[in-house]
């Protein structure tokens, strides 16, 4: 089991997060994906590590991008 946490700007209401959510739930091996509206937080659970750019392609595909 791997956990990654990362930082998603841009989100501003509960459509925002379940977006982030549906599409970074789409990456295979994730288990879970728990999003904070405030502030911006993502922890995503997996079978094994995932790969940033992955992850980051996901968020853009839900229409927002990763903090630097």
């Amino acid at each position: 089991m791997s956990a990654t946490t990362v930082t998603v700007t841009g989100m501003t209401c509960s459509h925002c997060v379940a977006s982030v959510r549906e599409e970074v739930g789409k990456i295979p091996g994730v288990t879970d994906v728990a999003v904070d509206l405030a502030s911006g937080r993502v922890d995503i659970d997996s079978a094994e590590p995932v790969d940033r750019v992955r992850i980051a392609e996901a968020v853009d595909e839900a229409g927002y991008q990763l903090a630097d």
